[in-house]
């Protein structure tokens, strides 16, 4: 039966640290400030951005959310986004992501001040994740390492296999477990023979997007499972891209959903707003 790595408990203690050094900013002089915006009415993202804010509560960052209506123009969001480039209350911007059809999410992300870039999508950021000399990492994949750290897992030369490529969790995912010396194989749709290659992984990270996609027998016994999908079964409850229930039974480690990457995301974004503020204070 494999070990439950707690996502709420591991981003709790996270929170406790990253408060005092707000604490800390606060008694130099610096308060840092993280601006959210948000173009529509989707209820997924709303409810995401509701959860930003909070922790920016708990921890004692200065937060703004900018609400806009779904008919925004892009040159409009633009605009809002070079503000926020040049307030100095401000030293972390996330533009919340899907924007409408109508906007090219590309050249929003591109506007966004590198060193405010607390999601890590602006192309200076990934290409410095990608030789490995970055100040931010994208939020789901740098809690993801947080929750391997915390059960004291070596990476290295570990063969870790990832499922899922897209910019925001798959690719970055790929470069960090190589930066910390894994062995790394990137799956996605075209892959042959999948269930035989995530056999393989001694750490398995899950994010395509289909409920209870990998199963017990895609699943090398002993193996570290990172579940980040956030779906629905059949019966309109959540659950995430593994079996949990039967992949638990073959598994050394594995993440719950909800309750294991989903907590840690938003504590990573506070940490990131953190680092852009000490950036400020140099």
């Amino acid at each position: 039966m494999a070990v439950i790595i707690d996502g709420k408990a591991v981003s709790a203690s996270l929170r406790g640290k990253l408060k005092a050094e707000v604490e800390a900013l606060k008694a130099g002089g610096i308060t840092p400030g993280l601006a959210v915006v948000i173009v529509g009415n989707d209820d997924a993202s709303h409810k995401y951005v509701r959860n930003k804010k909070r922790g920016c509560e708990e921890l004692g960052i200065y937060s703004e959310v900018h609400e806009l209506p779904e008919e925004t123009s892009q040159q409009e969001l633009i605009g809002l986004v070079r503000k926020l480039n040049v307030d100095p209350k401000i030293d972390g911007i996330l533009v919340q992501l899907p924007l409408p059809k109508t906007i090219d999410e590309k050249a929003v992300i591109e506007n966004i001040n590198p060193d405010k870039d607390v999601d890590a999508f602006h192309e200076t950021n990934v290409g410095k994740i990608m030789i490995g000399n970055y100040r931010f990492l994208p939020c789901t994949p740098a809690g993801i390492m947080e929750l391997i750290a915390s059960q004291g897992i070596e990476l290295r030369g570990k063969e870790c296999v990832v499922i899922g490529r897209s910019n925001i969790v798959g690719k970055p995912m790929a470069m960090l477990l190589l930066h910390a010396h894994g062995t790394v194989t990137i799956c996605h749709s075209r892959t042959r023979d999948l269930a035989e290659v995530a056999r393989r992984a001694d750490v398995l990270v899950v994010a395509i997007g289909k409920a209870k996609f990998v199963t017990a027998d895609m699943v090398k016994p002993g193996a570290v499972v990172i579940d980040v999908g956030m779906d629905r079964d059949e019966n309109g409850k959540l659950c995430g891209d593994v079996d949990f229930e039967a992949v638990r039974e073959v598994a050394g480690y594995i993440t719950p959903v909800p309750g294991g990457v989903g907590p840690m995301t938003i504590t990573m974004l506070l940490k990131n707003t953190i680092t852009a503020a000490k950036a400020r204070k140099g």
